[in-house]
């Protein structure tokens, strides 16, 4: 089982963008993907919406997500979201790892 966070970041004229290279050149992306427990960091861009920014976030399970909240990372990401005044979608899954077979026939992998 795995847990999967979507968080979408909305702020004006190009701020959102911002911060995303932000996170990406002082290295604090790079520290999270480090982490232990993290399957998968990053950022996303919609077509028809330039002011927002996806981040698909995912880790092992709750104890690895738990860990990261609780570390100083944390602070970092908070300070940077209030620097380019961000605000936040959130959208929490977990993980089916048992697809039916009915679903895999419109997979091509």
């Amino acid at each position: 089982m795995a847990i999967t966070v979507n968080i979408y970041y909305t702020g004006p004229a190009g701020r959102a963008r911002a911060f995303v290279r932000e996170m990406t050149e002082s290295g604090v992306v790079a520290d999270i993907r480090a982490e232990e427990g993290n399957l998968r960091y990053g950022y996303f861009f919609p077509m028809d919406d330039e002011d927002t920014v996806l981040l698909i976030d995912s880790w092992k399970d709750q104890a690895s997500l738990d860990a990261h909240h609780a570390s100083p990372m944390m602070g970092r990401i908070a300070a940077l979201r209030e620097k380019y005044d961000l605000h936040m979608r959130v959208e929490r899954y977990v993980s089916d790892e048992t697809a039916p077979v009915t679903d895999r026939k419109f997979i091509k992998e």
